[in-house]
């Protein structure tokens, strides 16, 4: 890839989702590319680009968004911040919100649908009981393809060996020939949406806990500071916002106050 073309690539995915891609990576662009290209029936990456610059709105961009977005996920990833809603955070919230028996939750980068899944699964196995309270859990990611996957709940054996312990898969899940299907009693619990975290974000609920894990790393200092102002406003009294154990609301937006749990560090609205 040349590096007019690459720089290109580099400030349509920025302007269209603010991912950075840095210098550096060009190989992982024009693999991606590449691969998308065969997709759509084009001979080479040159026709590919050609066609985007063509007409950045024909369907194609995109495309090109989704093949440059990062969808690394896993059943309950990272262990600890697990731990921390089953230990602290869900007692903590289900006694202070015991009188209304209202939760929101929403996790905004949802992938093909394990963290929503495994947070379910956490809530059914130590709080069954929230189910039936007004609860609401929103999943929402940038990319088309990967959410009909998490609609669907089905993944393959690689998929279920990473993260998920073989009790909840057998207790929760149902074999399909070659894969494994969520149960479909607690797959509609969850709302998916599609939602680019950088554009207008639509009408969501006050929330009491926010997941926005192992996403920020993608942006710019400005781009996360649009992200958490958004994000602190949806939060109620008392909510939490979970980031990834590369992320952090320091010097970013001093609005959060961080609050340790164990091995975990999860962020609040700082009080008046």
């Amino acid at each position: 890839m040349n590096t007019v073309d690459f720089d290109y690539i580099r400030n349509f995915v920025r302007d269209q989702a603010a991912i950075v891609l840095e210098p550096g990576k060009e190989y992982l662009v024009e693999s991606r590319l590449q691969t998308l290209a065969r997709e759509e029936n084009l001979n080479s990456l040159d026709a590919l680009i050609g066609k985007l610059r063509a007409d950045p709105k024909n369907g194609l961009h995109r495309k090109v968004v989704d093949a440059m977005t990062t969808n690394e996920t896993s059943f309950f990833r990272d262990f600890h911040p697990f731990e921390a809603l089953r230990k602290s955070l869900l007692p903590e919230l289900m006694a202070r919100r015991a009188q209304e028996r209202q939760l929101h939750f929403w996790c905004g980068a949802a992938s093909t649908g394990q963290e929503p899944y495994s947070v379910l699964m956490l809530l059914a196995e130590h709080f069954p009981e929230l189910l039936q309270w007004d609860f609401k859990f929103i999943a929402t990611d940038l990319c088309g393809k990967v959410l009909a996957r998490a609609r669907s709940g089905r993944f393959n054996q690689l998929e279920v060996n990473r993260g998920l312990p073989a009790p909840l898969l057998v207790k929760y899940f149902v074999r399909q020939g070659a894969e494994w299907e969520f149960r479909e009693d607690l797959r509609r619990r969850v709302e998916f949406r599609e939602l680019n975290l950088v554009k207008d974000w639509p009408c969501l609920p006050l929330l009491d806990i926010v997941f926005l894990r192992n996403v920020m790393i993608y942006f710019d200092v400005e781009t996360k500071k649009a992200i958490l102002a958004n994000a602190r406003r949806l939060l109620r009294p008392g909510g939490y916002l979970l980031l990834g154990g590369a992320e952090t609301t320091f010097n970013v937006d001093d609005a959060f106050e961080r609050v340790t749990f164990d091995k975990t560090s999860c962020y609040r609205v700082k009080q008046a």
